[in-house]
């Protein structure tokens, strides 16, 4: 707590004042392909704009995923207005739909791109009880199936990309500190669209907590596999965006009593920018960031069996959406 208040740096060097300019100084990432996913707020404002500004003007080419396209092109507007040479593209993906994640990776593997790091960034927060199109919860729906869907289907272009170049995939979960808020069994496998024990934060804990469970598994089979990509999670820091737009009140409180805990936006990026191109986390998987350095999430977060059951009902709810779909 006092590392987070005083900035004091930790063993990367970096801390929670650090910037996403600042970690990424004097990286060349022009030989990267990166696919950063965003909403509708996310594209135009918040840390998907600025960690999406901070990763073109380190070269990458960046494929924005985004729901609201005329959100997203305005971004890149901004972005181009400062970085004339900024290499971004925009292309349509709406993560609570299983339809529209499979169409936005088939559309961007037509393009015949590499991929060297997908930064699964998007995300929803403390929103009323909703199911998805695919019948699924929203919070767990576009936080956690969306995202899990996605890196399935572009996971082998990473594996081609990184075999073919020899540079090391990254694959970066935005997760939170808010998964220490979740149900006590940790994933409610039995119960995720119950209405009636519905709570807008536990759900979203539970939903961060998936991220964490879901980049641990993957992590663990990718090495068994002996593929050169690292999945690693982070949580970016208590940010004001329009992510919190459906407690905007209650964070507005409680922010008066936590000042001294926020970040700005430039600073909330950091830790995605320094997980997604730091040279000194090469080889570094399976690991959870905070601050632009290492931390031990909760004991839910490090537990294997939970991991691996989730990853077996991710796929079961996939396969049932999908059988629907194409009746």
């Amino acid at each position: 707590m006092l590392r987070l208040i005083t900035g004091i740096r930790g063993a990367s060097g970096f801390g929670s004042a650090s910037t996403a300019e600042e970690v990424t100084h004097g990286v060349d990432a022009a030989a990267l392909t990166i696919i950063i996913t965003v909403l509708s707020t996310g594209g135009a404002s918040g840390i998907g704009l600025e960690t999406t500004r901070v990763l073109a003007l380190r070269k990458a080419h960046v494929i924005v995923a985004a729901r609201n396209m005329e959100a997203a092109n305005e971004a890149k507007q901004r972005i181009l207005n400062e970085n004339r040479t900024a290499r971004i593209d925009i292309l349509k993906l709406d993560l609570s739909s299983l339809k529209s994640v499979k169409a936005f990776a088939d559309n961007f593997l037509a393009l015949n791109l590499p991929l060297n790091i997908l930064i699964n960034n998007a995300g929803i927060m403390f929103c009323p009880f909703q199911l998805s199109e695919d019948g699924i919860e929203m919070q767990f729906a576009t936080n956690h199936l969306g995202h899990f869907y996605l890196t399935n289907l572009l996971l082998d272009k990473m594996k081609e990309t990184a075999k073919s170049t020899g540079i090391e995939g990254r694959i970066v979960n935005l997760s939170s500190v808010a998964h220490l808020v979740c149900p006590s069994e940790g994933i409610r496998f039995h119960n995720i669209n119950d209405k009636n024990s519905y709570q807008d934060k536990v759900a979203y804990g539970q939903s961060k907590l998936a991220n964490l469970l879901h980049a641990n598994e993957l992590s663990r089979r990718l090495q068994e596999e002996g593929a050169n990509i690292t999945v690693n999670s982070v949580h970016p820091g208590l940010i004001m965006t329009n992510l919190m737009r459906h407690s905007a009140f209650l964070m507005r409180i409680l922010r008066v009593f936590t000042c001294l805990l926020w970040k700005n936006v430039p600073q909330g990026a950091a830790t995605t920018c320094y997980v997604a191109l730091h040279p000194s986390l090469k080889g570094v998987t399976g690991k959870y960031f905070s601050d632009c350095n290492e931390y031990k999430p909760s004991k839910l977060a490090r537990d294997e069996v939970l991991a691996r059951n989730l990853w077996d009902f991710s796929n079961n709810l996939i396969n049932a959406s999908q059988k629907i779909i194409d009746k």
